[in-house]
C-alpha cells in the first residue's frame, strides 16, 4: 500500500517529456523568497524587513501567484525548490504552498530560523518529508549572545524548541552560526552541538560575509553591517577545513574553480535557475537584486525569461578599471566571493571590486600556502604549479 508520501510525487516518463531535452530539464532548480519580513532583527541581515510591516505582506504574491510559479517550474522539469526568505514560516500559507510544492513532486529545501516550528508543522515534515535537509541558522548558544544577536527577546527558547521538535520527530536537518559580536566567544560550543547532531559531517558551518542591504535602502545599516563583519583574516582561518573530508573537498573544490576569471561578469551559473523575490521579481540569483536585470513575473513567465531575459545576461563584461587589472587576470577567483551581486550591494554597480572580499581570499590563499606575503593574486603567473604543491595536496595525501 502507497505511503502518504508517496502522494507528493509526481511521476514522469521523461522520454515522452517534450519539456526536458537531451534528458535535460529546462530548470532543474528553483529558488523563491515568500517574504522579506522576519521575526527577528538581526542587524547583519541584507534584506530583512519587520514581520509586521503590512505594507511589505501587502505587495507580496498571493497564494494562487505562488502556486502558479511552482506549477511553471514543475512543468519546466524543475526538480527542488528552495523556501527561504525573511523568516518563510511567518507566511499564513507556508503549510498550503508546501503541500502544493510536493504535491507538484517538488523535493523542497527549507532555510529557517526555526523559531516558527510547531508541533503540527513538524507532523507535517515527518508525515510528507520535505526531501532535503532543513537548514536551521543559529545565532547563539544561551539565550543572552542568541537574543542580542536576533534582537528578539525569547527567540532563543523558541528556537531551541523548534529544534527540539525536529529532533524527536527525526526530521534531518543541518545548522549554520552567523557570527556576530553576540556570540564570537560560542564557536566551541556550537561546533560541539552541531557535531553532535544525527546528521552532522563534523565540519561546522558558518556565516561570516555578511552583504549589504541588497535592496540599498539603509545606509546607516550598511554602515553597521561593516562594523560587525569579522575582519578578513579571522573569516579566511573559518574557511580552512579542520577535517580529513574538508580538505577533500577543499582540494576537489580548487581543481574545479581557481583560475582566472577573465572579463566575463556572471561565470557562476546565474540565470541558469533563478530566484523569484517575494514581489514577483524574477532575479538571475538570490543577492543579485540590480532593477534592470530582474524580470517581473507578474507580467510574464518563467519560460520566458529563462528563453529570453536571462541569456542576454551572459554576455555582461566588466568594464571598471580595477576589475579590469586585478580581478579579470587573478587566480584566486574560486576563492573569493567577488561577484556582481556584491558589488551592487557595496557600490550599485556590478563590477566594482569589493576590497573585504578580495583581503579574505588573499588572507585564506596565504593559509593554504598558494600565496607569499605581499603577493597579489593578480600577479602570479605559476598558480598551476602552486596548487599543485600547496598545503591543499599536502593535507589530501597525508
Amino acid at each position: 500500500m502507497p505511503s502518504q508520501s508517496d502522494a507528493y510525487v509526481s511521476r514522469k516518463n521523461v522520454d515522452r517529456e517534450p519539456l526536458w531535452q537531451n534528458r535535460q530539464p529546462r530548470l532543474s532548480h528553483l529558488d523563491i523568497e515568500l517574504t522579506e519580513r522576519c521575526n527577528n532583527a538581526c542587524q547583519h541581515c541584507y534584506i530583512n524587513l519587520p514581520a509586521g510591516d503590512t505594507g511589505a505582506a501587502s505587495r507580496e504574491l498571493n497564494t494562487q501567484q505562488w502556486q502558479d510559479i511552482l506549477r511553471q517550474a514543475a512543468d519546466l522539469g524543475a526538480l527542488t525548490v528552495r523556501i527561504t526568505g525573511g523568516e518563510p514560516l511567518l507566511r499564513e500559507d507556508f503549510t498550503d504552498l508546501y503541500l502544493y510544492a510536493r504535491n507538484l513532486g517538488l523535493s523542497v529545501e527549507l532555510f529557517t530560523n526555526a523559531r516558527l516550528i510547531t508541533p503540527q508543522l513538524a507532523d507535517l515534515f515527518a508525515r510528507i518529508p520535505p526531501r532535503h535537509r532543513i537548514e536551521i541558522t543559529v545565532y547563539g548558544m544561551t539565550a543572552e549572545s542568541y537574543d542580542a544577536a536576533a534582537c528578539a527577546p525569547g527567540a532563543y527558547a523558541q528556537f531551541r524548541r523548534g529544534v527540539d521538535l525536529l529532533l524527536e520527530r527525526r526530521i534531518p536537518f543541518t545548522v549554520k552560526m552567523a557570527l556576530l559580536p553576540p556570540n564570537r566567544r560560542e564557536r566551541e560550543a556550537f561546533a560541539r552541538w552541531s557535531a553532535s547532531l544525527p546528521w552532522s559531517d563534523g565540519e561546522p558551518q558558518y556565516i561570516t560575509t555578511f552583504q549589504l542591504r541588497s535592496r540599498r535602502d539603509n545606509a546607516n545599516r550598511n554602515r553597521l553591517i561593516c562594523s560587525i563583519r569579522l575582519n578578513p583574516a579571522e573569516a579566511a582561518a573559518l574557511q580552512i577545513p579542520s577535517s580529513e573530508r574538508g580538505w577533500k573537498n577543499m582540494e576537489q573544490f580548487c581543481s574545479r574553480f581557481i583560475g582566472p576569471a577573465g572579463d566575463t561578469l556572471l561565470t557562476c551559473g546565474a540565470g541558469s535557475s533563478g530566484c523569484v523575490d517575494a514581489y514577483g521579481r524574477y532575479q538571475a540569483c538570490m543577492l543579485l537584486r540590480t532593477p534592470e536585470l530582474t524580470y517581473d513575473l507578474r507580467q510574464g513567465t518563467l519560460q520566458d525569461a529563462l528563453d529570453n531575459f536571462f541569456p542576454k545576461l551572459k554576455d555582461l563584461k566588466a568594464r571598471h578599471p580595477a576589475y579590469l587589472e586585478r580581478c579579470t587576470n587573478c587566480f584566486l577567483h574560486g576563492l573569493c566571493e567577488q561577484c556582481p551581486a556584491y558589488s551592487w550591494s557595496e557600490h550599485g554597480t556590478l563590477d566594482t571590486p569589493v576590497e573585504y572580499l578580495c583581503e579574505k581570499a588573499h588572507a585564506q590563499a596565504r593559509l593554504l600556502g598558494l600565496l607569499k606575503e605581499g603577493e597579489k593574486g593578480w600577479e602570479v603567473n605559476d598558480w598551476q604549479e602552486r596548487i599543485r604543491s600547496s598545503t591543499i595536496i599536502k593535507q589530501v595525501d597525508r
